[in-house]
Order: structure tokens, then C-alpha cells, then sequence
């Protein structure tokens, strides 16, 4: 972690404290995914199991140019090509399948970026262009920032995770509401996605099981 991290996040004393006992943010930043691929992924996993979502998309992803279930997905038009059944066949229902391809059609008319592309976009621009898409929202865009595209200044103030975190760390009765939950923290910027990291692993705390795979 940077010493400016840090310090902007320590000079609050309970989230000093909830740092000092969760140790140093292990936030991975670059999952070294394109935003297609890692949208494609998003829609798959929506309202699954983790395990189940590896599996479909590892279904989908051997349709593409590798056939590998560990490779890419198929490209865009690759994909657009493929008949409903055999998309189906990887076990997509037929909304995220519709999802799944409004994000190539996308890709291919320039609306998702490639990460190049990203890098002249600001974070709030990338959301309003991606949440006009089927199947996004907002949420899933906050999701890509952190962990496919680097984002440092992310809150997602609507995962229930993060709020239940901040009620943790802060001795709160209840989690806050998104709007209280903004307010706040933004004095922790330009590093609130670290600070996001420690809410979810504050959420976690006492609880069996792995760490959610997504945001550990």
C-alpha cells in the first residue's frame, strides 16, 4: 500500500483500527481482463453461485478462438454469429443471452471501450455510456473500475457488503443508506476503493467460509 493510502485512511481512527486488524489492503486491481470479457463474465454470474458461474462461463469461453474454458470468450462477432441454442447449451438463460450480446453488438460499435480506450474515459463517463446497456448497471460498471481497470477512487455505495462493512467499522446500529454512506466517505478520496476493499473484509469478519471471491 502507498504511504499517501494510508494516511488517507488512517486519519480516521476506526478505520485505522479496522486496518491494523485486517492487515494490508490486497486489492488486485488489474485482473488483466478486456472490459468485453469482463462484462461477458459480470452478466454470467449475475444471481448465481460462484461455482455455477465459473462453469457456464467456462462453456462459453470454449466456444471462443481457443476453445479453452480458462481462455478468452469469443469475440464479438464470433459471438454474434453463434445460434441461440448453442449459447443456450452453456447453460445462459435467455435474458442474459440477449444481455451477452447487446455487449458485443456493443463492443463492435464502439460502446464498451477496449482498455485502451478506457484509460481516456473518466469513471463516472464510463458508467453513463456502459449502464445504457442490458443487463448493466451500475454496480457491474463500479465492479469493472475496481478490478478489471484500476480504478483507486471507486465506492460503490449500493453493495450491501460495503454498508455492512462501514456499520462494522464505524459501531453503527444499522448500515447507513447509500446517500449517508457517500457522504460519508467522500473525504477519503482519491483511495475510497481500498477503503471499500476493508468494509468487505470488515463484513466478513467472523463469519466461515472463504473470502467472496469477487472482491477478495
Amino acid at each position: 500500500m502507498s504511504a499517501d493510502l494510508v494516511a488517507c485512511l488512517a486519519k480516521d481512527s476506526d478505520i485505522a483500527e479496522a486496518m491494523e486488524r485486517i492487515g494490508p489492503c490486497r486489492l488486485r486491481g488489474n485482473d488483466g481482463q478486456e472490459p468485453y470479457d469482463a462484462l461477458l463474465r459480470a452478466i454470467t454470474g449475475q444471481q448465481l453461485h460462484g461455482v455455477a458461474a465459473r462453469k457456464i462461463f467456462g462453456r462459453v469461453c470454449a466456444l471462443g478462438e481457443t476453445g479453452e474454458i480458462d481462455g478468452p470468450p469469443p469475440t464479438p462477432g464470433h459471438l454474434l454469429s453463434l445460434s441461440e441454442d448453442v449459447l443456450r447449451g452453456c447453460g445462459l438463460s435467455a435474458a442474459k443471452l440477449t444481455a451477452m450480446r447487446g455487449v458485443a453488438q456493443a463492443r463492435l460499435d464502439g460502446i464498451v471501450p477496449s482498455r485502451l480506450e478506457a484509460a481516456d474515459l473518466s469513471d463516472e463517463e464510463l458508467i453513463a455510456r456502459l449502464i445504457t446497456l442490458r443487463g448493466i448497471g451500475r454496480w457491474t460498471v463500479e465492479m469493472l473500475l475496481m478490478f478489471t481497470l484500476d480504478r483507486p477512487d471507486v465506492m460503490p455505495i449500493d453493495d450491501f457488503g460495503v454498508r455492512a462493512g462501514w456499520k462494522r467499522i464505524k459501531g453503527l446500529d444499522v448500515a447507513p443508506t447509500p446517500k449517508v454512506l457517500r457522504l460519508a466517505t467522500e473525504s477519503f478520496s482519491p483511495w475510497r476503493s481500498a477503503l471499500a476493499w476493508y468494509c468487505w473484509r470488515a463484513s466478513e469478519e467472523g463469519k466461515k467460509g472463504a473470502p467472496n471471491p469477487l472482491t477478495g
